[in-house]
């Protein structure tokens, strides 16, 4: 089988396997998208950079959001005189998705064939670590590599301190800590871009994401602003976008994402301390809530097991049994929990039969 030949494409991060798989579209071009707009894609051909739109076929053919083309995707294409039109998007190696806004149980592709994610966070008022292992769990979940990034970490009182937490719940992740004073950016950052590597940067607004992309791309690309009061981030970044880097490999620019759900996670990892310690519970199905014998319950009694962090897996658990049930089947599963203790799932029916006439 005739592997394609790479030409600007080359400058995108393609390998042999993407192309592998398009000599099996002999009648198409093999692209990449490297922006997403409004109804609109930016790809790169062998040839050329140019704005294309998906097919009548692919668009009626698809049922899920998260099938339609991403950030990232390897696309086949027929190049037409202004405007290209996708119609397949191949095998994707890694995907991030969120919820999709007034879309019921639809989740909506952020960003594909990502490598290594970076996930930021700011070392001020707006450092969580809930948020961090909700966003290490999205990104195991993506198939891609996460390395934490703690940004101004010149306005931490405790930067031991906060790195030493971070630390406990990265997952064996590495961490880089960044300063505004920092000259050395480049450096930190040169062994996560070797060639045909691609990376994303996630976090909430305002965490220096875009700052940070500009000084990797050595040039002003991307828009950035001041944060607001409160340290609140200002939606700088609109679109999904992708840069050649000089380091190396792409990067991808997304949106900031404080709202990003995780409705597809994987707790195993970011979690593993309880998954080991749920092993010695007494019941197979403990829920980790009050049940005797729970291993996980003493672990936090004896101060081995941080009771935020249970917390937090019991909030990220909650949100990810609810991925692909439709609003009846999460209102009596809420139910069922909230009734656990006083009846079960009996009272929980009624529950939420009467919440249903009451509508």
């Amino acid at each position: 089988m005739e592997v394609i030949k790479l030409n600007q494409l080359n400058h995108y991060g393609v390998s042999a396997r993407f192309s592998t798989e398009a000599a099996l579209y002999p009648e198409y071009q093999l692209a990449r998208v490297i922006a997403q707009y409004r109804g609109k894609y930016k790809i790169i051909t062998q040839q050329t950079e140019m704005l294309a739109e998906i097919s009548g076929k692919l668009r009626y053919g698809t049922e899920e959001l998260a099938q339609y083309p991403t950030v990232g995707d390897y696309v086949m294409v027929d190049v037409q005189a202004e405007l290209a039109v996708i119609h397949q998007v191949l095998t994707r190696k890694s995907l991030f998705i969120r919820k999709a806004v007034g879309l019921s149980g639809q989740a909506q592709p952020v960003a594909s064939n990502v490598d290594i994610v970076f996930l930021c966070m700011s070392l001020n008022q707006n450092f969580s670590l809930n948020r961090m292992e909700r966003y290490l769990s999205i990104a195991w979940d993506s198939g891609a590599v996460p390395v934490i990034v703690l940004t101004k970490s010149d306005l931490c009182q405790d930067l031991s301190g906060a790195i030493e937490q971070v630390e406990k719940i990265s997952c064996f992740s590495d961490v880089i800590t960044l300063s505004m004073f920092d000259t050395d950016i480049c450096e930190k950052f040169l062994p996560y871009f070797p060639k045909n590597q691609t990376c994303a940067f996630i976090g909430s607004s305002g965490v220096g994401k875009s700052t940070l992309i500009n000084k990797l791309l050595g040039a002003p690309v991307i828009t950035t602003q001041e944060i607001g009061r409160g340290d609140k981030g200002r939606h700088t970044t609109t679109g999904r976008e992708m840069f050649p880097c000089p380091l190396g490999g792409v990067v991808i620019d997304t949106p900031g994402m404080r709202e990003m759900g995780a409705e597809s996670a994987d707790l195993s990892k970011t979690f593993a301390d309880i998954e080991e310690l749920e092993q010695y519970c007494r019941f197979r199905d403990c829920t980790h809530t009050n049940e005797p014998g729970c291993a996980v319950l003493e672990a936090v009694k004896s101060g081995e097991l941080d009771s935020r962090r249970l917390e937090s897996y019991h909030k990220l658990e909650h949100e990810t049994s609810y991925d692909g049930l439709s609003s009846k089947e999460i209102e009596v599963k809420k139910c069922e929990r909230m009734f656990k203790e006083i009846g079960g799932m009996k009272n929980a029916r009624r529950f939420a039969k009467e919440q249903r006439k009451r509508k």
